[in-house]
């Protein structure tokens, strides 16, 4: 439910306005005429600052990521249903249930096994079927939307599934879940290679994306044209320029994180 007694500092609202308005000037620039997906990373940043976004900025910010499943859990339940939450974290199978049970979370971005998916559609299903019983006046929850996450780098420190079969089959498992929809493909690139990206020049770990997702559109005979999520604060501008479909930006909008043990789910 919504804390409507919640508030937010007018000073820090007219920052978080400016901030994002710029970013999405930035992206506008190198899209194309394309309409390109922002997500506002919040990770470890309070919920006022969110609502900030909902109610100030023009048009309305209404997609947010979080990495930690708890604290996107809290947070939902603070802030308006209209929000279309992003899970973007490291996705752990304990999380699954919890996950599935938020009724305005739109995608789930770092699906990189099987038994992950299984897990989501399984509980998103049984979560559908008891909200549907009980005769709530609040909209139906949809399908989760999903970005399976390809590890493009080959960096064993990076979550994901290796490029070819078996990103192949993630999805095709991922297509024919009835309660999942496969959105497109994620990937977060090597560090260097997001460092030395621009406009004009060209990301391996984007172009093995780009791969990959004409791979399975093709092994899948998929009509549709699956979307690829790619880009954060330091390399956006390239993704945009290669295909990307959706940025997930924090640092850049919200400014610095604090320690995780001093972050607050409010203020």
């Amino acid at each position: 439910m919504t804390d409507i007694d919640m508030k937010f500092d007018p000073q820090r609202a007219a920052a978080l306005v400016s901030q994002i308005k710029t970013v999405r000037e930035r992206i506008a620039a190198v899209a194309n005429g394309r309409d390109v997906r922002l997500v506002a990373v919040s990770k470890l940043k309070p919920a006022n600052d969110i609502l900030a976004l909902v109610q100030q900025a023009s048009p309305p910010q209404l997609h947010f990521g979080e990495n930690y499943a708890q604290e996107l859990s809290q947070k939902a339940e603070l802030l308006p249903r209209s929000i279309q939450w992003h899970f973007i974290g490291g996705l752990q199978s304990g999380h699954c249930k919890n996950l599935a049970k938020i009724p305005n979370l739109w995608c789930v971005s770092s699906i990189d096994t099987e038994k992950k998916a299984q897990l989501l559609d399984k509980h998103r299903g049984e979560f559908l079927s008891s909200f549907s019983a009980s005769a709530s006046p609040q909209p139906t929850p949809e399908q989760i939307n999903i970005h399976v996450q390809v590890n493009t780098s080959g960096e064993s420190s990076k979550s994901g599934c290796a490029p070819g079969a078996p990103t192949v089959a993630l999805c095709r498992l991922v297509e024919a879940a009835p309660n999942l929809h496969l959105l497109g493909l994620m990937t977060i690139g090597a560090i260097a290679r997001s460092v030395a990206t621009t406009a004009e020049n060209e990301n391996e770990d984007f172009l093995c994306l780009r791969e990959q997702r004409d791979l399975v559109t093709n092994e899948l005979g998929l009509e549709r044209k699956l979307e690829l999520s790619m880009g954060m604060s330091e390399d956006f501008e390239g993704a945009v320029a290669m295909g990307s479909g959706e940025v997930r930006i924090g640092s850049t909008i919200f400014g610095a994180r604090p320690p995780k043990g001093e972050a607050k789910i409010r203020e």
